[in-house]
């Protein structure tokens, strides 16, 4: 372009500067700056400082410069609106900066100054513009708003998300039509958990933008649970490192790749991917490349097919198509449509030979997705310049009113307005507007062209639960799969295992260990759940089932032994007492003591019975009745010993002649065995009123079922009954020893003895053995020392008499008494 002198600018539209730094103006009122790469940066120049750095080796960015379009189109349609600023004209000047943070400063030094910088001549302390629309990328618009922060400049970004431009310390006077990287960051880390992607691949640009974002999605997908194989970044200046990026994603095993880039980056990235011809990733972009039409070449859809990613909010604005198109060749460069075709007509257009690349540019045009941004910007300085200049529609505007920046900054905070699509435009605290966006997918079109397909979105202003609506059904994975793909460090765990962190290697690389008994876990789990207390885990550790219960039955083959033989003990009692009864008057059953005798065979006939007691599903009166039954009846029956051993000793004594012995009658002896059983009775019924035995679920003795019994309520009670029938019976056994040789054919001290070895062996043993036994064993070891006991006694002191009575009736006279 041919530079124009300062006269010259007065004409309707001009461009200056040189081919490296071109610049769009038009004067007016009031004036905006505007700062975008409309060439990008192919070669550095070398910085020596000791000459005059060369010029920068650029090509035309179609997509910047679409947006310096959008900007003009803006102020064009707010100069013919009646309603908005009357009477007052706004001009602009558009710089280019090349791509470059260098040329973002010498753009900003010509916005702050006019073109006295420009044409070498000195600062005249007042800036050229009242506010600045730009830049594109995060790191030259730091650069830009550093710079004009301290002339409290406004600056209005339309895609520079970079959270770390959210500081209002740091940068009081920057707004962006468009959200942090704040939420797209921490909403990638939720698109990757939604679909179970637990092993990815990060790569972002080595700048203020990548570096920021990156580090927001790293601590967000830490918090989901989502580990990063590899973390990697590089600058478009970079090519060795984008070639080290490109091996290390080539060896990776993870298939899914968040790339947090920039335009530039993204695609460099994209040549190098196609040229090595590394596919079958999943791609997550984000709004900086996801829509870029730029991107789509013949050979990228094998690389970037199937890509999801956050796209900025489609925006439909009637009118600037056309003039993005067609009108800007008109207004601006003076060319003529030749034909129908749309060809430029070269007579009128050979003085700009380097702009024919954009005879067919329409990147993203019919989406309007930043340009939409471009576009609420220079609303939001015509709308709070309305409010300064105190316009109204009768009047006008106020031109007398002096315009100063800190007033814009101020009057851009309150805007609050809505463009004719009817999006509200508004910034908040951090001057930034609301995210909202929308999640795109790489799609083959129907006439095979590649499309970005929503497929959900994205709105942070919504409650938590609303913010992230997906349509999976819709999405085409990579090589236009259906299915989604899988990428994950370890497969997950089957039901019935855990995870076990692999040392030295992320949380999510594992292995799988079976849960222990008792717990269980579900498909991938990181720990094993404990079954409720009442319940146990299947045989595949995968669900809770039921305890079994268990308890001595009747039912059961132990539970029917054992209370067969209790009633076999009470049948043979009472056989024995039929045949006492029927001998009663024989010289054996009264040298026995009948009364005793009777006593004892019905005792015995309690402690047979009372075993029955045991068996069967412990409720709260047969815990009662199990413990005291058993306590009385073998009180009584050792009662009943004691006063027969102390009898016969007493008998025996009496046969010495010169012995005064002492008489015992049946009161006497009716006496001791009350006494003696009363004072069990008694023992019974303070267990029973202070800590009665209860029923009782067992989970602690055998965990993989319940055991239902008696709880003793308090031991010492069990423990004092039991206690005191072994007391009787060791002083009947030590009557009974020592008068076990007293001569006499018909001496029952002997069987009296040895009844009472039998009962002591029995119990003795008893006690370790009820101790060690699990679950019903326990019992069966009662009822089983019950019954022995009960059966040693009975035989030992009543078979010999039974033999006698019944087989050898000839001896059951006085003289062999």
């Amino acid at each position: 372009f041919a530079f124009q002198t300062v006269e010259e600018k007065a004409s309707l539209c001009q461009i200056l500067g040189s081919p490296e730094f071109p610049m769009l103006s038009k004067e007016g009122d009031v004036m905006i700056g505007g700062a975008f790469s409309i060439h990008s940066k192919i070669t550095s120049p070398s910085l020596v400082f000791t000459e005059k750095p060369k010029r920068l080796r650029c090509s035309v960015n179609l997509r910047e410069f679409r947006f310096a379009q959008t900007m003009i189109f803006a102020i064009e349609e707010i100069n013919k609106n009646s309603s908005l600023l009357r009477n007052v004209s706004i001009g602009y000047r558009i710089y280019d900066n090349c791509g470059s943070t260098l040329s973002s400063m010498r753009a900003v030094m010509a916005l702050i100054n006019g073109d006295e910088w420009m044409l070498g001549k000195s600062c005249s302390g007042q800036s050229a513009v009242h506010a600045i629309i730009g830049e594109s990328e995060s790191s030259s618009t730091i650069v830009l708003s550093q710079t004009t922060g301290p002339f409290k400049i406004p600056v209005i970004s339309h895609s520079a998300t970079c959270e770390c431009l959210s500081s209002r310390t740091e940068y009081p006077s920057f707004f962006r039509t468009i959200a942090s990287d704040f939420y797209q960051s921490r909403a990638l880390a939720q698109l990757v958990k939604h679909f179970g992607w637990t092993w990815v691949g990060a790569v972002n640009s080595d700048s203020d933008y990548g570096n920021n974002g990156m580090a927001i999605f790293l601590a967000a997908a830490q918090e989901e649970g989502v580990c990063v194989e590899y973390r990697e970044r590089f600058h478009r200046a970079e090519p060795e490192k984008l070639l080290k990026v490109v091996d290390v994603i080539r060896k990776s095993t993870a298939r899914v790749i968040v790339g947090f880039l920039a335009h530039v980056e993204m695609n460099n990235l994209l040549e190098q991917l196609s040229l090595h011809n590394i596919t079958g990733r999943q791609f997550i972009g984000v709004e900086a490349w996801i829509t870029a039409d730029s991107l789509v070449t013949p050979t990228s859809f094998a690389v970037l097919g199937g890509s999801l990613g956050f796209a900025v909010q489609k925006a439909n604005i009637s009118g600037m198509e056309d003039f993005l198109v067609k009108g800007f060749w008109e207004t601006e460069f003076q060319c003529k449509e030749a034909n129908q075709d749309s060809m430029i007509n070269t007579t009128f257009c050979k003085e700009n030979q380097d702009l024919m690349e954009l005879i067919d540019y329409d990147d993203d045009v019919a989406e309007l997705r930043y340009s939409s941004n471009i576009y609420k910007a220079v609303y939001a300085v015509a709308y709070s310049l309305h409010n300064i200049l105190k316009c109204s529609n009768i009047q006008g505007c106020d031109k007398k009113v002096h315009v100063t920046h800190r007033q814009v900054v101020e009057s851009l905070k309150q805007v609050n307005f809505t463009i004719k699509n009817g999006d509200r435009v508004w910034f908040d605290s951090t001057g930034a507007t609301a995210a909202r966006y929308e999640v795109v997918n790489w799609q083959h079109g129907p006439d095979g062209s590649v499309q970005f397909i929503p497929v959900g979105y994205y709105d942070a202003s919504l409650p938590p639960g609303q913010r992230f609506v997906l349509k999976t059904e819709a999405i085409v994975w990579p090589g236009g799969s259906k299915e989604k793909p899988l990428s994950v460090c370890s497969e997950s765990c089957p039901p019935g295992f855990r995870q076990a962190a692999i040392k030295g290697k992320p949380i999510c690389c594992f292995s799988c260990i079976a849960c222990a008994a008792g717990e269980i876990s579900n498909s991938n789990s990181a720990v094993c759940l404990l079954c409720p207390l009442e319940c146990w885990s299947n045989e595949d550790r995968s669900h809770c089932v039921p305890k079994v219960i268990e308890f001595l039955s009747f039912g059961e083959t132990m539970g029917g032994l054992l209370a067969a033989f209790s009633l076999f003990g009470a049948s043979l009692t009472l056989a024995v007492s039929c045949v006492f009864f029927r001998f009663r008057h024989t010289p054996l059953v009264k040298a026995s003591n009948s009364e005793l005798s009777f006593l004892l065979l019905f005792s015995l006939t309690l402690c047979f019975l009372c075993s029955l007691t045991f068996i069967g599903q412990p409720t709260e009166w047969s815990c009662m009745l199990r413990h005291t039954a058993f306590g009385a009846s073998f009180a009584l029956c050792m009662s009943c010993i004691l006063a027969k051993t102390i009898t016969v000793v007493i008998a025996f004594k009496a046969t010495r002649p010169a012995k005064t012995v002492p008489q015992c009658s049946a009161a006497l002896q009716r006496t001791s065995v009350l006494s003696f059983t009363l004072l069990q009775l008694l023992i019974c019924v303070l267990w029973l009123i202070f800590a009665p035995p209860f029923p009782y679920k067992n989970t602690v003795h055998a965990t993989e079922k319940i055991i239902l019994e008696c709880n003793l309520g308090s031991p010492l009670g069990f423990w004092t009954v039991l206690g005191y029938i072994g007391l009787l019976s060791l002083l009947c056994f030590i009557l009974a020893f020592l008068s076990r040789k007293l001569p006499d054919n018909f001496n029952e001290a002997k069987f009296i003895t040895f009844s009472m070895l039998i009962f002591c062996a029995v119990w003795v043993t008893f006690i370790p053995a009820y101790v060690s036994s699990p679950g019903k064993f326990t019992v069966a070891v009662e009822i089983f020392a019950i019954l022995a006991s009960s059966f040693g006694l009975f035989f030992s002191i009543f078979a010999p008499k039974c033999y006698i009575l019944l087989v050898k009736p000839e001896r059951n006279t006085k003289r062999h008494m």
